[in-house]
């Protein structure tokens, strides 16, 4: 497949460097790939990242109430551990700083290794990881549950929890709490085209679908012919439903996440059907949220996820925002 730029070696610097010139509120670390805020408050700083390829995360989430600083690493790679040090070293206040890490075995890996490295130099560090996918247990990049769209709304929580001054051990405290009650499964109806090769990342043959697929392309649980978009989403939901016992009077804040090819209006109707399979559950919508939050390049597809609320995870979810991707 044709790809727009010419030359991968500069396709991830590139497009930082357009992000942060599109963005006064952005800047960028010199000589790193790493996005932070232009200007930063007193708090406990958040720093978040992971391969690039899933735009706008992670640097469409720095800005106030949410990310300090976002770590790119190249197409579906994971940052270095001295990069994430870099982001940590910039968004230290004196208060600590909360890593947000999906579950992924590189990410992992890369940013304890970072947060061993700052508190070697006096930094206090703690990290929340991200398990949201419950579509399978291990996986290719994985011990344990993936790292999904699901880690959105630990950015925005846990931000809320930071930016209006919360200790290290709180902001911390809170993240648990959400990763602990946010669930989420997507499926596929194309591979993504990497940019560094043109090529497809899988191959999916024509009028299948792989239901539970990882950001990556990694495998899902079956794959068979596209069934009626009611009846994927009624897939996703009753999996859902079943790993985080959702019942009836539960309120929830909902995502319908595009994988990067999937048309917004198909994306609506996505969420016309799982608002009312949760309501027909007596699962009570708290506030829904439509669009591209975590993609896979161009991949065709989209991903459920639900957030369990209570009162205190509501009034953080609704405090101000303001970050480039978060709508």
């Amino acid at each position: 497949m044709n790809v727009l730029h010419p030359n991968p070696d500069r396709f991830v610097t590139d497009m930082l460097d357009g992000f942060v010139r599109s963005h006064p509120g952005l800047a960028r670390l010199p000589e790193t790939q790493v996005v932070v805020r232009a200007q930063f408050d007193r708090k406990v700083g958040l720093v978040s990242g992971g391969g690039s390829g899933h735009e706008p995360a992670h640097a469409g989430y720095v800005g106030y109430g949410m990310l300090d600083a976002a770590v790119a690493g190249q197409i579906f790679t994971s940052p270095t551990p001295n990069e994430v040090l870099s982001a940590i070293r910039a968004v230290n206040q004196g208060l600590g700083v909360l890593l947000v890490i999906k579950n992924y075995t590189g990410d992992v890996m890369n940013f304890e290794m970072a947060a061993e490295m700052a508190q070697d130099e006096g930094i206090a560090v703690e990290k929340v990881i991200v398990a949201d996918d419950v579509a399978v247990e291990n996986s290719t990049f994985t011990i344990g549950r993936r790292g999904v769209a699901g880690t959105v709304f630990v950015h925005k929580i846990a931000g809320a929890s930071a930016q209006r001054g919360d200790s290290l051990q709180e902001v911390k405290r809170v993240a648990d709490k959400v990763a602990a009650r946010v669930f989420s499964m997507g499926l596929a109806l194309s591979p993504c085209t990497l940019p560094t090769t043109g090529k497809s990342s899988f191959e999916l043959p024509a009028g299948q679908v792989e239901i539970g697929i990882g950001i990556h392309g990694e495998p899902g649980v079956r794959r068979g012919p596209i069934a009626p978009l009611a009846e994927l989403v009624d897939t996703l939901i009753s999996r859902i439903v079943e790993e985080s016992s959702l019942g009836e009077n539960d309120e929830v804040a909902l995502m319908i996440n595009g994988m990067g090819a999937t048309p917004l209006g198909e994306l609506a109707i996505c969420a016309r059907y799982a608002i009312a399979r949760l309501e027909d559950l007596g699962v009570k919508i708290y506030k829904s949220l439509v669009g591209e939050y975590m993609t896979s390049l161009n991949m065709a597809g989209f991903s459920v996820t639900v957030l369990k609320l209570d009162s205190e995870l509501k009034s953080l979810l609704d405090a101000p925002a303001h970050a480039p991707a978060w709508r």
